[in-house]
Order: structure tokens, then sequence, then C-alpha cells
């Protein structure tokens, strides 16, 4: 027995492959037809034939190299017929646009390693001055927890080593009305306390909205390494008591809905949002267990590319199967890689892509549990999954599906599809589940690819379809967080000058840096 097999029969939760082959074969002959051919209406659907439904179709930049190759043929033929393809003419067109190419690439190459070595003069510039002797060791401990409890105590004790703990201690800052949150404090405090439902009510409705009186300002959070000012800390506990007290109070049930209704949709929900990022996806799974057992699991969440993966495995699941599947030997069922070099080699020779989709819709059936549809996860956990993709089309929107808008689309074709990156996975087919249980192509045959290539984080769409005013985003691309600086420090990371209150790496190098990266993005 090899050592996966060993570790499968000590955790049953990692023993079920949940593959449907027949579920597999459908997708294989769908992935099998090309042009029209395959790209029938679904039984109930069709407009009285049984012809195949012909759709038009843009061509694409992300087209495999072999399929572009076979239609230069057919380009030369339409320039001769003057079809009109959207190219623009013209002798200086044709004459200046690659010195241009080669000028703009030369400037943007300079650009980035100048930002670079800015960059690298901050870090070095605070490591040598400020992160020594206690300071680094505390923020070494940060950086090594295993938990966020571990974290969250070394983060207490470098405030206090680093004295923002007085700057807590203050209510008055220029960064949000504390006037006004003293005043909603003290009512709070005396209404429940004098047991008038009414005026509780009344008081709640005033405060409990989207960032009432600044309190969100992300420079409240950026002073310390933990928490914020305490007068804020305050509300948030007085409103949670006041919320604790008006549900057990005698108020008429219909009032109750009422008011939890109103404050809902006032207050917004919560979303974690899973970026996409390749292995990089695997950090992930620690945030999900972290939220997970502190008992803050948002019941929205959205995934794109290796993102979805995450999303899809903690949506299919309830937050007690959850606990037993993060485990460490959770990673012998990530198996995405496990084919020689000389087979995906000549995989990507012929048909432009590193990985075959059909081995990867049985891979990822474990994740999403089988062939569960979007509603059938929403009906089984109670949780919404959101997983992005874009139509291969080149003129087609990104689209966010979930229960609402794709409910019978299988769960793990809309993961493939999000992470159909170009030349690591051709563009798939989204799979629907008919009433009888076989399978079709989804949305008349369209192919669909990576969603992170437009739309990594669906803030807005997740706003406009769920309320969802407070994502909690997992970014972990490191092209992103390359250029992400904070000169006046970030959520948990206070600048190391002036006890939080400093420039990064001080004034002169905040401004360098950006110079540079506002003419690097202009």
């Amino acid at each position: 027995m090899s050592e996966t097999e060993m570790l499968q029969e000590m955790i049953p939760a990692l023993q079920q492959d949940y593959i449907n082959y027949e579920h597999i074969k459908a997708f294989a002959k769908a992935m099998e037809t090309e042009g029209d051919a395959g790209h029938i209406l679904p039984t109930g659907d069709q407009p009285g034939s049984n012809q195949p439904v012909q759709r038009i179709s843009a061509a694409s930049d992300f087209a495999p190299i072999h399929q572009k190759l076979l239609q230069a043929d057919s380009d030369r033929n339409d320039k001769l017929r003057s079809v009109d393809r959207g190219v623009p003419e013209g002798f200086m067109y044709y004459a200046f646009r690659w010195p241009l190419l080669f000028m703009m690439c030369w400037l943007i190459c300079t650009e980035f390693l100048l930002y670079v070595f800015i960059r690298q003069v901050v870090n070095l510039f605070e490591v040598t001055i400020f992160w020594r002797g206690t300071a680094g060791k505390l923020r070494n401990r940060m950086r090594s927890s295993q938990t966020y409890g571990e974290w969250k105590r070394a983060a207490l004790e470098l405030d206090k080593f680093r004295d923002h703990n007085a700057w807590k201690e203050k209510d008055a800052s220029a960064y949000y009305d504390w006037r006004i949150i003293q005043r909603v404090v003290a009512a709070l405090r005396v209404t429940r306390e004098k047991e008038d439902v009414n005026a509780l009510i009344g008081v709640l409705n005033l405060c409990l909205k989207n960032n009432f009186a600044g309190i969100e300002n992300f420079s409240l959070y950026s002073q310390s390494f933990h928490g914020t000012k305490h007068l804020v800390e305050q509300y948030y506990q007085e409103v949670e008591r006041a919320l604790y007290y008006l549900e057990k109070s005698s108020l008429d049930p219909q009032v109750k809905r009422t008011f939890y209704r109103v404050a809902a949709k006032n207050f917004g929900r919560t979303a974690l949002c899973l970026s996409g990022g390749a292995s990089f996806a695997y950090y992930h799974f620690g945030v999900v267990k972290a939220l997970l057992d502190a008992n803050l699991l948002p019941t929205i969440v959205s995934g794109t590319s290796a993102g979805g993966l995450v999303a899809a495995l903690v949506c299919t699941r309830t937050n007690e199967e959850l606990k037993q599947l993060l485990v460490p030997e959770l990673a012998y069922r990530i198996t995405g890689c496990d084919e020689p070099m000389h087979t995906w080699l000549w995989r990507m020779y012929k048909t432009g892509a590193r990985f075959d989709a059909i081995r990867w819709a049985a891979k990822a059936m474990f994740f999403t549990r089988g062939s569960l549809t979007f509603r059938e996860a929403y009906e089984r956990t109670g949780k919404t999954l959101n997983i992005s993709v874009v139509p291969f089309e080149q003129h087609s929107p990104a689209q966010l599906l979930n229960h609402i808008n794709a409910p019978d689309c299988l769960i793990w074709s809309a993961m493939m599809a999000s992470a159909a990156v170009p030349g690591i996975l051709n563009p798939v087919f989204l799979m629907q589940k008919l009433p009888d249980g076989s399978l079709h192509p989804w949305s008349w045959g369209n192919k669909f690819r990576d969603g992170s290539l437009r739309v990594d984080i669906p803030v807005q769409q997740l706003h406009t379809m769920f309320n969802v005013t407070y994502p909690i985003v997992s970014q972990v691309n490191p092209h992103v967080h390359l250029f992400h600086y904070g000169s006046k420090g970030s959520p948990g990371r206070p600048t190391a000058f002036r006890k939080g209150r400093g420039w990064r790496g001080g004034f002169l190098l905040s401004a360098a840096e950006h110079i540079v990266s506002g003419s690097r993005l202009t």
C-alpha cells in the first residue's frame, strides 16, 4: 500500500473520489465536437427542429497555435476579398508600429527596474534601522504564527512595545467623526439599561449603516498592528449587546423581522473572495481554515481560476465536513501535475495546452463532491458559490456563475472554465444537468475560459447581486502584491516611522515610489 493510500485510510473524508464516469464521457464527447456539429439546443429548448444552431464567433488571440496556422490561408483570402477585419490601415501604421512597440517595452522595463530598486531600498532601510532587537523578534513571531491566536498575541505585544496603545486610547482623530460615535455609544448603553426597546431600535436604525461616521476608514486600522481606537471597539461591542438584547426581548416578532430586514439591507453582507494565482492559491486554504476556526466563514464565497477550486470545496461541504478536510493530507488530492514531461510537451505542441481537460474533470470531481450543480450545492450547504468565467467569444462580457443565474450548471465544469488560462488549459464547455440526469453543453455550446483575465475579484457583481459591502479578499497573485505599497501604512501594517504615523521609507522614498508608480500606471 502506497503512502497516499495509507493516509486516505486514516482520513475517511479523503477516501471517496466522487467520479461519475458517465458524466466524464458526456464531457469528452462535447469537447470532441468542433464547429457547429455539436452545438444543439437541449431537449425542451429547441424551437421545433433538431438542426444544429449556427453560432457567430469572433477570432480570438487565445486560440491554439496550430489553429491560427490553419487559419492563415483564410485570412489572406479575406484580405483579397476586402473584408473589414477591424485592423487599422495606413502607411504610418505599418512603418512605425514595431519601433514604437519596442520603445514602449524599453521604457516599461526601465521604469519597472527603477521601481524595484526603490522598493528594495525602502525594505533595506526599514530592516536595518527599525526591525532590529525586540521589534524584529516580535515581527518574526507574527510572520511565523501558525494560528490567529498566536498572531494576535504577538501583534498586541508589538503594539505595546512600539507605543501604539497611546494612539488607541485617544478618542479624537481626523479619520472619523469621533463625537458622533461617543454619543451613539452612550445612547445605546442608556436605552439598553433602561429597557426602552423602541428607542433602542431607533438608535440602531441610525448607526447600522455602511461606514457610519467613517469608522471603516482604512487609516483607522493602519496605525497599529491589531485593532483600532478603543472608542470604535466600544461602539461595536455596544451594537452587539444591543442586538443580543433585542433578540431576547418580548418585542412583537413582526417588528423584529422588519427591523432585521432593514438593518441587513442598510448594513450589507460579507463575502469571501478568492483570487486566482496557480499554486499560490494554496494560501487560500489557510485563510478558509482561520475563518472556519473562528466561526466567521461567510456563506457567500467567490473564486476565480485556482481560487475557484478552493471556493468549490468550501461551498459543497458543510462546515463540519470542512474541518475534517482541511488537513495537511489534503495535498495528496492535488495531483494536477502528475504527468511525465514528454506527455504534456507533446500535448502542448499538438493542442497548445499544457493540461488535458478530460483528466482534470475527473480530478476536479473530488473538490466539487461529484457532479453537483450550483443549485444542488446551495440546497445542501446553504452557501452561495460564485465562479468567474469569460466566454471565449472575444467581445462577450465576463460572467459570475451562481445558483441564481446558472442553477443547473455543473460546478466542476465552471471551475475548469475559470482555470482555462491560454497555454495551460484550452477553453471548455460549461455542462448543465438536465432533469433526467444527463449532461449537455450549457449556453448553446459556447466555450469559456479563465475569469481572472478580466475579473479576478468580482466585488461589483457581488454587491449588485447579493448586497455585499464587506468583501474579505484573499489576493495571492504576486504581481498584485508587488505594486501594493501603502506609503502611510495599510491595515495591520503601520509604518515603522514615528510610531506608525510617518511615511513608509521616509518622505523622499515614498515620493519617489509615488512618482515612478504614477508614471508607470499612466
